[in-house]
């Protein structure tokens, strides 16, 4: 019923036949082949050529191929060449900040904005994104650099004794450092794309990434103090450099550079309020006001024309060469040394990159290939890796200005290329005087977005504890272990959650909601009644080798059935009525000894009495008084043998009673093995979507355990996938028949009901046109029945009824 708009409830009705797992199979006429190919015809199938064939791969790894030739120019062209446009202004201050992330020359940056963004356009599939440099992958590649490259490594001796680095040496090495890298995460992520491993991201949730994120930023943040004070720190690596960076930053504090410190507050204010405008009125302007480039081309022009330079050494960006450099080949030497950096960078870059897709996908009804989203990207970096440049991501910020300033295809990615290339091929030289401090402030201002994750933890709180415990480990590792050994430690967390959460499952009693065929949590659910004598179980979670046990101890609990206590009583039992049962044999081998043996004296007493009477004929009537004494001893005996004989069926009878068992003592022993008033389990496995190896011997123990003490075991809701699987294990056999399986409880209930002979009221209505009720005179019996049953139930009682089944059908 719809609560809110109060229309009526409606009724169905729905009558068929119990149905257990066998005669599902009939009903449902199931299929006995496989319809799935064989290996061997997939395989001839993949290497099949054709035109068609050649065209659809064709068109599946360069997607360009496919909707350029139907882009529209009408409808798109505007739209894009404004997006490219407000694009490509923004790669130009972002790509030289965050090159300062990855401790390269800021020309290296533009690079990155430059190349990536074109090979994007011919192989990737969403339409939204904007590829290129990004705060995240940016600090990740500086770190690589800076531990493989320090500039404690090139010092050299100057003229006057001093020692200097030589920067132009380091920094050439650092280049080839993050080329190298970006070629091997290219490489890698390709090979993902290949054989179709683009769900690999699936195991990144969102907490976990949004963790990751903010705590990047925390790095990013703390790396661009250094130019906002105009302060050198010292570098640190390995777990906590984080933290001795931050003290070695407070340490030095004293010695920060006002001017510095001017320049980045001056900048920070304008790039704050007017991006809060941007932000307030964007759905009034025709396009963002491009703050980062007129700040870049400000503090360019007065540092430059007031030769701030020179009069308070104010570091700045230096020289940029004019022009593109020709491709080379990455340094393989540096491979073996960045192989675990490479995953880290490849598994996070792709991660952003296919989350921001799936939006923008998702909001514009469109569909964004996991795996050619991996090849494209990987083709990226290593195509731009061969150019000099670093590894590449999409950018949450250019990504949204792409989007809301009308950007409809990758040709605003095309836009923005030919912007960032007139800049490099003319305009490279003329930010030479571009402070440092100001690229700071742009990073800066562009974490607003990461570091508002932090309102997660409050909304986790509330929702779900176990995402907000991701999120805080991930966090906390990224601060504390670094970026790539922290990704790991977060993985390794949340795959144990999953785990945990699995081997954790609710377990529950199921009970009748009367008038229904649902069967719900009792402990939940107050109209839910428990059918007696019969104890209905279901996991929440899939039944397999780390929670087999726990399932096991739960249905113990659940049910009050102690199997193992039940079965030790039960052999005690069983061993004191072997013991009683060659007791009574023994005492029965005795008496009848004893009364073979008595046997035997009276023959011998009957014959010498047989003997006497003889001898009598002879003798005197005083002889035959003189023997009077001895037929007293006869009689004696006869008496005797009367009661041996009376004492012999005495044990006969017992022992009987002792050899078929002894009834009696078999219905005590049944009486108190069945004491807990349960004489049925059904097991609801509906949750379980496989089986293994523990869960099939799992469940064989309880069949034969709980068989042992005469209990019944059924099983529902097996899906089919469920049942193939417990076939081929070799689940069934004699003492499991498939009639165990049953399609839902309700079936199972009914069954287990009609086996025992009785049909509780309200779970079955009787049907005045069952095929057994085969007259007028027999439907008007049951009517009869039902409004006895009815107002019998209206005083509060509820009669046993017996079925309508064939046996006892109303004759």
């Amino acid at each position: 019923m719809d609560g809110q708009t109060g229309s009526p409830p409606v009724d169905y009705f729905v009558r068929r036949e119990l149905l257990d797992e066998a005669r599902l199979d009939e009903v449902g006429q199931k299929q006995t082949w496989s319809t799935k190919p064989s290996l061997g015809d997939r395989v001839k199938e993949s290497l099949r050529c054709s035109g068609e064939r050649l065209k659809q791969a064709l068109l599946s790894w360069v997607p360009v191929l496919h909707w350029l030739p139907r882009y529209s120019i009408r409808e798109n062209a505007i739209g894009d060449l404004i997006s490219g446009c407000s694009v490509g202004i923004m790669h130009l201050p972002q790509g030289m900040a965050y090159a300062l992330l990855a401790s390269l020359p800021p020309v290296f940056g533009l690079y990155t904005s430059l190349y990536p963004v074109l090979v994007y356009f011919l192989f990737g599939t969403s339409r939204h994104i904007s590829i290129g440099t990004f705060a995240v992958i940016s600090i990740m590649v500086g770190s690589v650099t800076e531990r493989l490259a320090p500039s404690s490594n090139f010092i050299v001796n100057g003229t006057n004794g001093t020692e200097s680095v030589d920067v132009a040496a380091r920094d050439a090495y650092r280049v080839q450092i993050a080329c190298a890298l970006s070629v091997l995460t290219g490489l890698f992520q390709i090979l993902l794309g290949v054989v179709r491993f683009g769900f690999v991201v699936t195991y990144l949730s969102e907490p976990l990434v949004r963790g990751y994120t903010t705590g990047s930023a925390c790095h990013v943040c703390i790396s661009q103090l250094k130019y906002l004070f105009g302060i050198f720190p010292a570098r640190f690596t390995g777990p906590l450099s984080l933290i001795y960076t931050l003290v070695d930053i407070c340490r030095l504090l004293p010695e920060t550079k006002a001017p510095e410190v001017v320049v980045s507050v001056l900048a920070l204010a304008v790039l704050i309020v007017v991006k809060e405008l941007n932000a307030c009125y964007r759905k009034k302007l025709p396009l963002p006001i491009p703050i980062e480039l007129i700040v870049v081309i400000a503090a360019t022009i007065i540092t430059h024309f007031c030769n701030l330079t020179n009069i308070y050494s104010i570091s700045v960006i230096g020289e940029i060469p004019s022009g593109l450099k020709a491709p080379r080949a990455p340094d393989v030497s540096l491979f073996p040394q960045i192989i675990g950096d490479t995953f880290a960078v490849a598994i996070v870059g792709y991660a952003i990159n296919i989350s921001l897709g799936k939006t923008f996908g998702l909001k514009y009804g469109y569909k964004v290939d996991s795996n050619q989203e991996l090849v494209a990207l990987g083709l990226s970096n290593t195509i731009g890796g061969m150019f000099q440049c670093y590894s590449v991501t999409s950018s949450l910020s250019r990504s949204l200005v792409q989007e809301s300033t009308g950007g409809k295809t990758q040709v605003a990615g095309v836009v923005s290329s030919i912007i960032v290339l007139i800049t490099v091929w003319k305009l490279g030289p003329l930010f030479e005087d571009l402070p440092k401090a100001v690229l700071s402030t742009i990073v800066l201002v562009n974490l607003k977005g990461m570091f508002k994750q932090f309102t997660d933890v409050p909304m986790l709180l509330k929702s779900n504890k176990v995402d907000l415990m991701v999120w805080l480990v991930t966090f906390a590792c990224t601060i504390l272990l670094n970026l790539d050994l922290g990704l790991a430690v977060a993985i390794g967390f949340s795959m144990l959650t999953v785990i945990f959460r699995t081997q954790l499952p609710t377990y529950s009693i199921l009970g009748h909601v009367p008038g229904t065929d649902l069967y719900l949590d009792t402990d939940k659910y107050q109209t839910a009644k428990e059918i007696p004598g019969i104890k209905i179980f279901r996991s929440s979670a899939t039944i397999y080798y780390t929670n087999a046990e726990m399932y096991l101890e739960a249905l113990q609990e659940k049910s009050g059935i102690d199997v193992g206590k039940l079965l030790t009583e039960k052999k005690k039992r069983e061993s004191k009525q072997k013991r009683k049962q060659a007791k009574e044999k023994r005492r029965a081998q005795k008496e009848e000894k004893k009364a073979k043996k008595g046997a035997e004296k009276e023959k011998i007493e009957a014959s010498q009495i047989s003997i006497g009477m003889n001898e009598s004929k002879v003798l005197t009537g005083s002889d035959l008084q003189n023997q009077r004494p001895g037929l007293s001893n006869g009689q004696q005996n006869w008496a005797y043998q009367h009661d041996t004989t009376d004492s012999d069926s005495d044990v006969g009878s017992r022992g009987d009673d002792a050899i078929t068992g002894q009834p009696q003592h078999a219905d005590e022993e049944k009486g108190m093995t069945c004491g807990f008033g349960t004489h049925s389990i059904i097991l609801d496995i509906s949750t379980t979507n496989f089986v293994d190896m523990v869960t099939v011997k799992t469940l064989k123990n309880i069949f034969r355990d709980y068989g042992q003490i005469d209990l019944d075991i059924y099983l529902v809701g097996c899906q089919a996938c469920v049942v193939e699987q417990l076939e081929t294990a070799g689940f069934f056999s004699d003492n499991i028949p498939k009639s165990r399986l049953f399609v839902t409880v309700h079936d199972a209930v009914l069954h287990i009901l009609h086996k025992v002979g009785h049909r509780e009221f309200g779970l079955v209505r009787y049907d005045l046109h069952h095929p057994d009720v085969a007259s007028r005179g027999q439907a008007a019996i049951f009517f009869v029945l039902q409004l006895l049953d009815a107002l019998l139930l209206s005083i509060g009682h509820h009669p046993c009824l017996l079925p309508p089944s064939e046996e006892n059908a109303p004759h």
